[in-house]
């Protein structure tokens, strides 16, 4: 089976990450004691994790410094700017498709992408986005940070499967058409 690379990310109705000034809190609205969506199980299938900078900046301050996908993940940050590699977290600054490239090559498991919307852009752009699993909350915030932010190539998916929660959650999964 080929390394795949899989957006696993969450997004309100009307296509948002996260609010201007990276709010997350509307994702609370489906908390539900002992349910995490499939991420346990999703996280089992990955071994790598490529976040872009914005989206690593905002996890860190949200816990206190830490990184925690750097605990069971080879993590990369993808980023314009030259920064040290820290706490199990590799910095990126070139080319994605060459690292995509030499991730695949490495095999092992899957590789996880978690945004955000330019890192997602980016990789659209390339190709290199295989699934897309993209939980949908069930809250409108009528602004803020797009997942998809536009201008990628137009990309045909073929719906994988499809799940709907108590909490309000759907959550859909597509294979890009040319890679079944």
């Amino acid at each position: 089976m080929d390394k795949k690379v899989v957006l696993f990310i969450s997004m309100s109705l009307d296509g948002f990450l996260a609010t201007k000034n990276d709010d997350l809190s509307w994702l609370s609205v489906v908390q539900k004691d002992g349910e995490d969506y499939g991420y346990s199980d999703f996280n089992d299938t990955v071994d790598t994790y490529v976040v872009g900078r914005t989206t690593y900046d905002v996890v860190v301050n949200l816990t206190g410094g830490s990184f925690p996908p750097a605990e069971k993940h080879d993590c990369y940050v993808i980023t314009r700017g030259n920064f040290k590699d820290q706490n199990g977290v590799t910095f990126y600054n070139g080319p994605i498709e060459e690292l995509i490239s030499k991730l695949k090559k490495q095999g092992g498991k899957n590789i996880y992408c978690d945004g955000g919307g330019q890192i997602v852009k980016l990789l659209m752009e390339k190709h290199l986005i295989d699934e897309f699993v993209i939980s949908v909350i069930p809250v409108i915030l009528g602004d803020g940070k797009r997942l998809f932010i536009g201008e990628t190539p137009q990309m045909d998916l073929v719906l994988k499967s499809s799940k709907q929660y108590p909490s309000g959650l759907v959550q859909l999964h597509y294979l890009r058409k040319e890679k079944i």
